[in-house]
């Protein structure tokens, strides 16, 4: 199944979720050969600087224009359409969207397109992310135009979430461990949501440690499976 189109993906933040959205896109790409797969074409850039200074302590600069440098730099470089795993940088989204002339996928309205067709019913979504992603509103207008409320953790359990996704950040999620993620999610599902999301790409690198009776849903991955459909699109 060869495909023609190439995905840019603005990546490195973090740089282990990078490669754990490359990861799914190969997984998620029906193969028999090399040929088979997406060319993805990747600044994997630690250096972007960081949107909770800038958005949340106000104490940094907007990564804006390193962003934007990054998605003009990969259509130079032949991508097709952009992809960026991180939840918090899509604030800026319409800002790079309209710098390049090539698609950009969405993350937030991808996941509630994918909550709404899986789970009509669903109103009550709880997610599990960075604490930016409340004060920022990110998956909010996505989500209201289809009738769904976004639900967060309890300030102390947020804390923690935060600890992890640090540690995470810095190669050290194993050491910290991962009941901030569970507890967090329990909680959740004490407070009534009908299904989780996690909508941090450092969460995504350690999905596989949460256990849920509920339905959940895994931004990453929902991006990943995009990118290999849209790859394909004539």
């Amino acid at each position: 199944m060869s495909r023609s189109k190439a995905v840019g993906v603005l990546g490195g933040m973090g740089p282990a979720a990078t490669v754990d959205l490359m990861q799914r896109v190969i997984a998620a790409t029906p193969a028999s050969d090399d040929c088979d797969h997406i060319r993805m074409l990747v600044d994997n850039n630690p250096k972007v600087p960081s949107r909770i200074k800038a958005l949340i302590e106000k104490t940094g600069p907007s990564p804006v224009p390193v962003l934007t440098a990054m998605a003009q730099q990969l259509v130079a470089q032949g991508a097709d359409f952009l992809a960026m795993p991180c939840n918090t940088a899509h604030h800026f989204y319409a800002e790079l969207a309209s710098a390049v002339d090539v698609p950009f996928l969405n993350i937030t309205e991808l996941v509630a397109k994918r909550i709404a067709i899986s789970q009509p019913a669903a109103r009550r979504v709880g997610l599990l992310a960075s604490s930016a992603l409340s004060q920022i509103r990110l998956y909010e207008p996505s989500f209201d135009t289809r009738n769904i409320e976004a639900v967060y953790p309890e300030a102390s359990q947020q804390t923690e979430l935060m600890a992890l996704i640090q540690a995470i950040k810095a190669n050290g999620g194993e050491r910290c461990g991962y009941a901030a993620l569970q507890n967090s999610a329990e909680a959740l599902e004490a407070a009534g949501v009908d299904c989780l999301l996690i909508a941090c790409t450092e969460l995504s690198v350690v999905s596989e440690q949460l256990r849920s009776a509920l339905p959940f849903y895994d931004a990453a991955d929902i991006l990943a499976q995009e990118i290999v459909t849209y790859a394909a699109t004539d």
